[in-house]
């Protein structure tokens, strides 16, 4: 597939001279996007593309749309004869921009050579108000992370402040929030029979605005409204049990937000995908590739995931600090066979693929095919997380059908080797259950990941040591990862192999203190580590962690939770993980002095 030439005509057209080579007059359907345009099933605005194309819509897109000069690449395709679809793209615009210091970043990866400066702070809302300025009759969708996570009020990190609904602020007649393959069609099939976008309201995983509570919106809760979690904070954040509930509900209730004179109405999600629509979303015509505009120029992004396949979405971790849920849910689809080893294939087809794949993973990379033992019993749970604070007895954690994947794959011609880049969840691999033929399947991924699928370096991500906070983040125990980096030395050893682990720690998340970051100093030098993958805490919208870092709460308890929030108290969190390093030595001894714990300055740097 990837030896044949691409014409112009394969990619979704971005110019008037494009559309001209397709005999096109108008679109039907114009997509701005924050990104470049890479047509490949990793980034968003290539699948919801294919999708309007695959219903049969002339789709038209714009990549990171010029709003500084006279705005013509807003105007340069015209009005589309249904509506404007427009999306930040792969992540939030300013987690893009801003470090968690909030310092202007200086690359972005889903930019031709990683320049920075391609797309304006909240995207969504500039596209927007751009396009109903220009084109006010005609409707805007929205989507994206960025949209999906800011569909209620909610805290902004980056002006410090509590922002309304993106609808508010965006001026956009629908949101479709999560993975939008669902939404769509069915947005598509009544826009098809004849609703404009402003009759849409009964459509699940989607919002809008209301000047009135729909007759519909029965099964509804009301969440506290947007003046009020201005006033409140305990109020604000009481919003975000009923938020994280509904999201990762298999039948959830619709949420209703009174905002100035208007209703917030969010419908709740679809159920989950069936494997043959996830298939169906992945095996859309795409070339794979960026788009010919881009010729001779990398775009980092891109090259990061252009030889990884995406086996399964979703993610039943429930971190406190991880979006995933919010965005795709806790419940996992997974890919068939049939739909991986044919992304396989075309990837090996690819000129300059020399045989090793970067990833076979997921959000989760060994949650695939996992669900509960009994559905029915799934279908009334609320809890955010199938395995905190322990893995739950309804869950089936049998790896067989990934190291079947896995074997699969790197028998095909044309493979050297797979790799496994995704994060693992090794809580999974180290929980025995009652089924024997589960517990060695747990054993057996472990050892064919650490003997086969290591590229020298494991990543995996304790995030800390301190139970207390661990407990915040819904993270288990360090215990865990103590046993499993046994393992992997064990089966270093038996393999004659001489690979790494590389663990991952955030330090200043909500509860964490100075005296935890001592003891996470002094827990990892025992094992011989000095730290390289490590950040700070940045909140973004619609994480459980956001909410107590803003507020001072915890929304389950309301009980109070402190944070580290000044510049000053997060260096001081942070030098921890460098106790190695002689220029923090000094100040390390002085707080552990102040602290009067002089059992940590001893185990720390006595030797």
């Amino acid at each position: 597939m990837q030896n044949k030439i691409f014409q112009l005509t394969d990619f979704l057209p971005t110019t008037k001279k494009e559309l001209e080579l397709r005999a096109w007059n108008e679109v039907d359907v114009v997509l701005f996007t924050g990104d470049a345009y890479i047509d490949h099933p990793a980034f968003g605005a290539a699948v919801i593309g294919r999708i309007l194309e695959s219903e049969g819509l002339k789709v038209a897109i714009v990549p990171q749309p010029n709003w500084r000069d006279d705005l013509r690449d807003f105007k340069k395709l015209g009005r589309p004869r249904l509506f404007f679809a427009v999306s930040a793209g792969n992540m939030d615009s300013m987690v893009n921009h801003y470090t968690a210091n909030k310092r202007l970043r200086s690359d972005d990866a889903y930019t031709p050579d990683g320049k920075a400066g391609m797309r304006p702070d909240y995207a969504t809302i500039t596209y927007c108000n751009i396009l109903k300025k220009l084109f006010p009759e005609t409707p805007i969708v929205i989507g994206g992370i960025e949209a999906s996570l800011r569909r209620f009020t909610h805290y902004d990190y980056w002006s410090d402040k509590l922002m309304p609904s993106i609808l508010v602020d965006s001026k956009a007649d629908l949101l479709i929030y999560g993975n939008g393959e669902k939404p769509l069609k069915e947005m598509i099939s009544q826009v098809k029979a004849g609703k404009t976008i402003n009759d849409l309201k009964d459509i699940p995983q989607t919002s809008f605005l209301s000047k009135e509570i729909p007759d519909s919106a029965s099964n509804s809760i009301t969440l506290v409204s947007h003046e009020e979690c201005l006033k409140d904070k305990k109020c604000y954040v009481s919003n975000f049990k009923h938020i994280e509930e509904e999201s990762n509900r298999y039948e959830a209730d619709r949420l209703l937000q009174k905002t100035g004179n208007r209703w917030v109405i969010v419908n709740p999600p679809y159920a989950p995908l069936t494997e043959a629509e996830l298939d169906a979303s992945f095996d859309l015509p795409y070339t794979r590739l960026p788009h010919a505009k881009y010729k001779g120029k990398t775009i980092p992004a891109y090259e990061m995931i252009k030889f990884s396949v995406n086996l399964h979405r979703g993610c039943f971790g429930g971190c406190a600090f991880c979006t995933i849920s919010a965005h795709q849910g806790k419940f996992i689809v997974s890919r068939s066979k049939k739909s991986i080893l044919e992304e396989v294939k075309r990837i090996t087809e690819m000129p300059d693929f020399k045989g090793y794949l970067s990833d076979l993973g997921g959000p989760s990379a060994n949650m695939y095919r996992m669900q509960g033992i009994d559905l029915e019993i799934c279908k009334k749970c609320k809890k955010p997380s199938c395995i905190f604070p322990k893995v739950c007895f309804n869950l089936n954690t049998d790896h067989s059908a990934l190291l079947d994947i896995y074997r699969s794959v790197d028998e095909m011609k044309g493979i050297k080797k797979s790799f496994i880049g995704s994060g693992i969840r090794y809580d999974l691999l180290l929980t025995d259950v009652k089924d024997q033929d589960v517990n060695k399947s747990h054993a057996d991924y472990t050892r064919e990941l650490v003997a086969k699928h290591v590229s020298g370096r494991l990543k995996i991500a304790p995030e800390h040591t301190s139970d207390n906070v661990l407990k915040l983040m819904r993270k288990p125990s360090f215990e865990y990862f103590g046993k499993f980096k046994a393992q992997f030395e064990r089966i270093n050893r038996e393999t004659g192999m001489n690979q790494q682990l590389i663990p991952y720690f955030i330090s200043s998340h909500p509860g964490c203190e100075n005296e935890d970051m001592a003891e996470l100093a002094i827990l990892t030098k025992k094992l011989d580590f000095k730290l390289e993958q490590i950040q700070d805490f940045t909140p973004t919208p619609m994480t459980l962690a956001t909410e107590i870092y803003y507020s001072g709460y915890h929304p389950y308890t309301l009980e109070p939770v402190n944070t580290s929030k000044t510049k000053e108290e997060k260096l001081e969190q942070r030098k921890f993980f460098f106790w190695y390093k002689p220029e923090y030595r000094q100040s390390i001894q002085r707080d552990l002095q102040k602290m009067k714990r002089p059992d940590l300055l001893k185990k720390l740097f006595e030797r």
